[in-house]
């Protein structure tokens, strides 16, 4: 009876019907918040790990179907190497390449053209989660003192790392936490005193409200900015101004639907109590340990870094902590953060627009750096940047900002290099030719307007 009225649902509402199917399932992780909250949240481990893992498994089947055997699989695997292996580099590198390889065939034999919701979406999640599980097991001597913050003391037990894997609230699309805070949630140890956690209720609301109002924006606004007209003729055939014009709007819009799954799945874990991290000096309850988007700086920032650091916070998170932090080895920081980047490319999957978008992130992160530090160690230019022409020089900012943000979403959304080149040949290669340029001038206009003291001094730091 289900796939009938799904059917009829999505062609009432006009959306694809996996779509249809992902957006309940995030919304029923609040009554099933609730259900938590009021009847579980004083039941055995036994018990909360069960209904976690037995409900998680419900959605994924409702999702997915029978597709559901590849999460179980790995799930599987990944308790085997915890206790097999455990704490040794063999472990870690097993449980790194046996989930990363089956994430990369999963996208070999699954890809397509156009963007589908289908069951390796969460299970990319889900091989972090797993992945990080084992990491979070290695000696406390070899760690920093943010990873032993997610450090397990102890192997868990099967239903734990089920429970960890399944939870309604960040299974589908995230949410990263780590499994020690899943397991503080369950031992009732996310709160003021054992046992009682602040009314999450109020919080929860605000970021529910808030992801169904970028929802609404992106439903209503989306269809004008589809991906597919980046491919007509119509769209070759405007004036280049209007086609970046366009590249910036489009951005803007279509990144809305990740904001908006992702404020209403943090409004989920917040419920339950899993967004519990602790109170402010002011004595106010802080609710933003599973919070994956920084939605003020966001919306006002006028940088690529504030744009990166206020988006998928939680999974930049993971990867700073377990990857970029990790290649401490390679002795280079700019090695590390190449390889980090890489991996962020792999994961999202094989075509070749996911390696062109990460490979613009690391010119055009690294190109505002030396703009930033130029601007700061110049007198004249922080005079001009303080000064009377801010809010004209904000406005243009913000232009530049949203346009090559979305110049690199463009291969990351078109995947496939056919269809990429016929956009950026659109729009003259403007992205590469503007960051190049940018990146190979900076040198010799830091010498022209950095005073030589300044110089110096920064050289002696």
């Amino acid at each position: 009876m289900a796939a009938p009225l799904m059917e009829k649902l999505s062609e009432y509402l006009g959306s694809p019907e996996p779509a249809v199917r992902l957006i309940l399932s995030i919304l029923i992780g609040y009554p099933l918040a609730l259900v938590y909250r009021r009847f579980l949240f004083h039941q055995s481990a036994f018990v909360i790990h069960l209904f976690h893992t037995l409900t998680g498994l419900s959605l994924a089947v409702f999702n997915f179907g029978s597709q559901v055997y590849h999460s179980a699989l790995c799930i599987v695997i990944q308790f085997l190497f915890l206790r097999l292996m455990g704490r040794t580099v063999t472990g870690v590198l097993s449980s790194f390449i046996f989930q990363m390889m089956y994430l990369l065939t999963a996208y070999y034999y699954t890809a397509t053209e156009e963007y589908d919701i289908k069951w390796t979406m969460p299970h990319c999640v889900l091989t972090l989660k797993l992945i990080g599980s084992l990491l979070a097991l290695i000696e406390q001597s070899q760690l920093s003192a943010e990873q032993k913050s997610s450090a397990l003391l102890a192997t868990p037990s099967f239903l734990e790392v089920c429970g960890f894997s399944y939870f309604y609230g960040g299974f589908l699309v995230g949410p990263q936490f780590t499994l020690r805070n899943y397991l503080r949630l369950v031992n009732r140890e996310m709160s003021d005193s054992p046992g009682h956690v602040p009314n999450s209720g109020i919080p929860a609301l605000k970021r529910f409200c808030l992801g169904l109002v970028f929802l609404l924006i992106f439903t209503i606004c989306g269809p004008y900015y589809p991906d597919s007209y980046y491919l007509t003729d119509e769209f070759e055939a405007q004036p280049f101004w209007y086609r970046c014009v366009y590249i910036l709007l489009w951005a803007k819009v279509n990144l809305y639907k990740y904001v908006s799954c992702w404020l209403i799945t943090e409004g989920v874990c917040i419920l339950s109590g899993l967004g519990y991290n602790g109170r402010s000096e002011k004595g106010e309850a802080q609710w933003d340990s599973c919070a994956n988007m920084r939605v003020w700086l966001y919306e006002t920032t006028p940088f690529f870094t504030g744009t990166i650091n206020s988006f998928n916070i939680n999974t930049n998170a993971w990867v700073a902590r377990h990857i970029f932090k990790r290649l401490k080895f390679l002795g280079n920081k700019m090695a590390s953060q190449i390889s980090t980047l890489f991996f962020l490319a792999i994961w999202h999957g094989l075509h070749s627009g996911y390696l062109l978008c990460f490979s613009m992130e690391f010119i055009i992160v690294n190109v505002e750096r030396q703009a930033q530090a130029m601007v700061k160690d110049s007198p004249m230019l922080t005079a001009v940047a303080d000064g009377p022409l801010y809010p004209l020089l904000y406005v243009v900012q913000q232009f530049i900002h949203w346009l090559f943000m979305g110049y690199p979403l463009v291969p990351f959304c078109l995947f496939t290099y056919d269809k990429w080149l016929k956009v950026y040949s659109s729009v003259y290669f403007c992205g590469h030719i503007f960051f190049v340029t940018a990146y190979l001038i900076l040198p010799y206009l830091r010498k022209a307007l950095v005073p030589r003291k300044t110089k110096s001094d920064n050289k002696n730091d």
